[in-house]
């Protein structure tokens, strides 16, 4: 099972559990304030490996025109459900069915937890390769070293590696790609509301 296969298997229980998760989550909010209040008005943005839609729902609330792109097809049945003012796409990061220079922003939340340190490198180029120069890209990730197998998520079974990342090879990788990371934050998990790690997010900025 792949990892496509793992969120189809999962999409339905993923998207009750998660559809909401914002609710709980305040640093989030503000970042996502943050990105849109800059995104917003310039063009597209695109929410990569957005599951079901709740931060593209965020985005467009906040007057964003925003598009939600995701790996797994039942993913993208979900949060069409979900959203049904939103287009969502089936689409894989490393190979974007977009133009170049077409988006005025990128936001991938924890989209990179499938991707090695040697992986990001390429992820990042095509996320530059679509992105306006100036266009911002909103990366958050969990923080560390480790790789956390499961085998079941929500009650589905899956097989699925989730991948923690040091922010130090995340920024150069982005870096390498044209992204300049102009904001640092990091935060302790929400008790009760997460997974317990510490998190990371980067905002960075196409050149």
């Amino acid at each position: 099972m792949d990892v496509r296969d793992s969120y189809d298997s999962a999409a339905e229980a993923y998207a009750e559990h998660l559809a909401t998760e914002l609710d709980h989550k305040p640093l989030d909010r503000h970042l996502l304030n943050r990105f849109a209040e800059e995104a917003r008005g310039r063009g597209l943005v695109a929410d990569l490996g957005c599951g079901p839609g709740h931060v593209a729902r965020f985005l467009q609330e906040q007057g964003v025109t925003v598009v939600g792109i995701d790996l797994s097809p039942e993913m993208v049945r979900a949060a069409s459900g979900l959203h049904p003012g939103i287009e969502f796409r089936i689409g894989d990061m490393n190979r974007l069915d977009l133009p170049d220079a077409s988006l005025a922003g990128i936001v991938a939340f924890y989209s990179i937890v499938h991707f090695g340190p040697a992986e990001l490198g390429k992820v990042f180029q095509e996320a530059r390769r679509v992105l306006m120069p100036g266009g911002l890209a909103l990366i958050s990730f969990h923080i560390g070293d480790e790789v956390v197998h499961v085998d079941d998520l929500f009650g589905s079974p899956v097989s699925l590696d989730f991948r923690f990342h040091v922010p130090s090879v995340v920024i150069e990788a982005l870096r390498c790609a044209q992204l300049a990371v102009i904001e640092h934050v990091e935060r302790e998990p929400y008790e009760g509301a997460e997974y317990p790690s510490r998190r990371c997010y980067l905002l960075a900025r196409a050149v």
